[in-house]
């Protein structure tokens, strides 16, 4: 049995095997993809997830993920001190139109 690093989360990979790796710029993006996505939706990432994606080793893959509609990814981004991107998902108007909003 292959053992995969303890924070490379299994779950993300429902429709593929789970890489043994992810050596390559491709592959981290999609790691990053899943991850950002699975998180928008209620799945947390663990502890040892967040300490991997916050290195510096994983810049490059986060700048080229671009994934513009999930807050998690802009969070990600953020960690990593790039520059804001315009976030592109749903805006909830009864939200978005508060006049409280600035006060939160």
């Amino acid at each position: 049995m292959i053992q995969h690093p303890s924070w490379l989360d299994g779950a993300l990979y429902p429709d593929t095997e789970v890489p043994d790796t992810l050596d390559t710029l491709a592959d981290q993006v999609d790691f990053l993809a899943r991850l950002c996505s699975a998180w928008d939706f209620g799945l947390l990432p663990g502890k040892e997830t967040v300490v991997e994606i916050r290195r510096p080793e994983w810049k490059p893959a986060v700048d080229a993920c671009r994934l513009l509609t999930s807050l998690a990814y802009h969070l990600v981004r953020r960690w990593h001190g790039l520059p804001p991107l315009p976030y592109l998902g749903q805006q909830i108007a009864m939200i978005r139109d508060d006049p409280c909003l600035e006060w939160v």
